[in-house]
């Protein structure tokens, strides 16, 4: 199903508490904040987090319930899992929006929106996760929405499989010898199969995806890279029906070309 535009007023960020906790408990929430960024997985149950912490389980169960009050993580009602939250990942992307390669790319989204007359987007890694940061939508009835601050595996869909087709050897096979589950039926998740694509991904300099990642959508991404690390994704995408594959991959790639000429000059 296709994301609309809808203009929602900005949510309101949580008013932030005096500090009273004691330096023990400071520590405690840190250190289960620090877990959700240093595994794999993307939610925790209290057993693995008090497991991996040496935590008693009603301790855990008390920082959560703090965390969770200021937004910095949250709960799945059904699964009793727990996730970071939105405050958390705002403060990660705001980190991210300051970096060198944001700043260049970011400019560069419209007029390759007006361009394509598609919907741009960028996107940053962080472990085995990608996030878009930013999106520019077109002028027209049906566009496609991205989610900001969502985080998305590294094999699901084309801004994703452009960071790991790039990423140093050693890391792309550590990711490819993991757990790798489809976002939607169309997700590739033989590691065979992906080794292939991203073979061909290097060769051509950019990623495609249709229904990978969201059912009826289609996008082709390519990895902007800073003294040939790649350091960010910019895709073009839009509904699977009317996407020209080819033609926005030629005006993509004259966008990221350009970018990348300017982070290297500058570096």
């Amino acid at each position: 199903m296709l994301d609309f535009r809808v203009d929602e007023e900005p949510a309101r960020m949580p008013k932030i508490a005096e500090p009273r906790a004691s330096a023990s408990t400071v520590d405690r929430a840190l250190d289960v904040l620090l877990l959700f960024s240093s595994v794999r997985a993307t939610t925790l149950g209290v057993s693995e987090i008090a497991q991996e912490l040496g935590m008693s389980k009603p301790a855990v169960h008390r920082v959560l319930t703090s965390l969770r009050s200021r937004n910095l993580v949250e709960l799945d009602e059904e699964s009793r899992r727990y996730s970071l939250g939105l405050l958390a990942v705002s403060m990660g992307l705001r980190y991210q929006r300051g970096l060198v390669a944001a700043d260049a790319a970011i400019p560069a989204l419209r007029p390759l929106s007006d361009e394509c007359q598609e919907t741009t987007t960028l996107s940053v890694r962080s472990g085995d996760r990608r996030y878009y940061v930013e999106q520019v939508t077109p002028d027209r009835p049906v566009v496609m929405m991205v989610q900001l601050a969502v985080p998305f595996p590294l094999h699901a869909g084309a801004s994703s499989k452009a960071i790991l087709a790039f990423l140093p050897e050693a890391q792309r096979e550590r990711y490819l010898t993991g757990r790798l589950d489809p976002v939607t039926p169309q997700t590739r998740t033989d590691p065979r199969s992906l080794r292939r694509e991203l073979e061909q991904i290097r060769a051509q300099g950019y990623a495609r995806s249709s229904s990978e990642r969201q059912t009826g959508a289609a996008a082709v991404a390519a990895p902007i890279r800073k003294g040939g690390e790649v350091v960010a994704a910019m895709s073009v995408c839009g509904p699977e029906a009317r996407f020209d594959a080819d033609a926005h991959a030629e005006r993509l790639l004259a966008a990221v070309a350009r970018i990348t000429a300017e982070l290297d000059a500058a570096a």
